[in-house]
């Protein structure tokens, strides 16, 4: 079911408008320039990056060969190099070659391809899971096209799994898929074409040797050794499962916590949306009785936006048993609900004369940012003074709780609104 040109191609539309690199790249275009001479396919597993070398390779009708560097080395890619200059010379045919996991080779493993594609022997197309900037040679990525690809939508598998269900080349509709299997399928493939297609294949051809006309959701289950998570996305169970997911971190049940998370995972969740409710959590049930449960939640969800399911697993995992542990205190969330209250009331009133804004010419008639004083200059650096206005002089909202590392901010709260003279509201 591997697509034979750009317009069977499902999904990286961002990749394939017109005039893009790939359209060029075949020949595709108005006589503009022509396509890059090496270009890297960054982008997660079972996204087209060998595909998008295949069709490339078909168009141009182009000799096309195919290195991984899991098992080949610098022999290997020499002998392609010498292979496609003495094709270039006797019979005029150029050549394509597409390297899979570059990430994997050495940095003199790289410098290899470099006269290649500089000399243009060879077309390069390289394909990478990793971060090229990491794991590419400077040399070489500042001579190649850098294109992104994205993971497939479950629109996209959809349209994979009812082509080849139909297609001559597949299933030429000899079973069919009801919504409940293909719903299963798309949570099982996670954006990845070929394992859905895997899957399919598998399953069909278990359904098949049964006698049945349909695969049934047991039949995949069975075949992929992988139980359908009853969850809907968009319906009530969406936000059944988050909850309980962070109101068992809120009650410090890792256990309970981890196996909402394992539901959200399974069943397809956006794993930015998981990471999100970990962000909030953070601040909303442990706050400082753990400073750095938010620097987790946050770091968290920056490694999820850069790598994606299925490692940003272990990310969500990370994080979730560091928040479920974690003391908890809801001082934060609660302080800012009594201060949003007040000024919703309407008590605010002026800022006092002296905290305001001395900077501007006329500021000193006012009498702004007169009689200031600057904590630094103190021995304990801190100040006797009004910093609320009139109407808030006393109000205290911040009360710390007494769990984990929360206790001396509670000391200091105290200590520090003796030192400024505060009356107990």
């Amino acid at each position: 079911m591997r697509p034979r040109t750009l317009d069977e191609v499902v999904g990286q539309q961002h990749l394939l408008g017109p005039g893009s690199p790939l359209r060029r790249l075949v020949g595709e275009g108005n006589g503009g320039p022509a396509g890059p001479s090496s270009v890297i396919l960054w982008g997660p597993p079972g996204t087209g990056k060998t595909t998008l070398a295949y069709v490339v390779s078909k168009a141009t009708n182009k000799r096309f060969v195919e290195l991984s560097a899991i098992t080949a080395g610098v022999k290997e890619v020499r002998a392609v190099i010498d292979g496609a200059r003495r094709a270039t010379g006797a019979f005029g045919k150029e050549t394509v070659l597409f390297l899979d996991e570059i990430h994997r080779f050495s940095k003199a493993q790289q410098d290899s391809l470099l006269p290649a594609v500089e000399n243009r022997w060879v077309t390069l197309i390289a394909a990478t899971t990793e971060n090229p900037y990491f794991s590419v040679i400077s040399p070489l990525l500042s001579r190649s096209l850098l294109l992104t690809l994205e993971p497939l939508t479950d629109d996209d598998i959809r349209s994979l799994l009812r082509r080849a269900l139909s297609d001559e080349r597949g299933l030429k509709e000899a079973v069919a898929l009801p919504e409940d299997t293909e719903e299963h399928l798309l949570r099982i493939a996670g954006g990845d074409a070929r394992r859905a297609l895997t899957a399919l294949e598998a399953a069909a051809g278990a359904a098949l040797d049964q006698g049945e006309s349909e695969i049934g959701l047991r039949t995949l289950e069975q075949t992929v050794d992988r139980a359908a998570v009853k969850y809907d996305r968009d319906g009530d169970q969406h936000y059944d499962v988050a909850s309980a997911l962070i109101k068992s971190i809120r009650g410090s049940d890792v256990d309970a916590a981890l196996h909402y998370l394992a539901r959200m995972i399974e069943a397809g969740e956006d794993p930015r949306f998981i990471a999100r409710r970990l962000m909030i959590s953070a601040s909303e049930d442990i706050g400082l009785a753990d400073p750095n449960a938010l620097p987790i939640a946050v770091a968290a969800a920056q490694a999820v936006a850069m790598i994606g399911f299925p490692e940003a697993a272990l990310t969500l995992s990370h994080a979730t048993i560091a928040l479920a542990l974690a003391p908890k205190s809801n001082a934060a969330t609660t302080a800012i609900g009594a201060a949003l209250e007040d000024v919703r009331k309407g008590l605010a009133g002026p800022v006092p004369p002296h905290l305001r804004d001395g900077h501007y010419k006329g500021a000193a008639k006012l009498g702004h940012a007169q009689g200031y004083v600057y904590p630094h200059d103190l021995p304990e650096g801190i100040a006797e003074q009004q910093y609320a206005p009139d109407a808030l002089k006393d109000r205290e909202y911040y009360t710390p709780g007494r769990h984990g590392a929360e206790a001396r901010y509670a000391d200091a709260v105290e200590w520090t609104r003796k030192r400024l003279g505060r009356k107990r509201s």
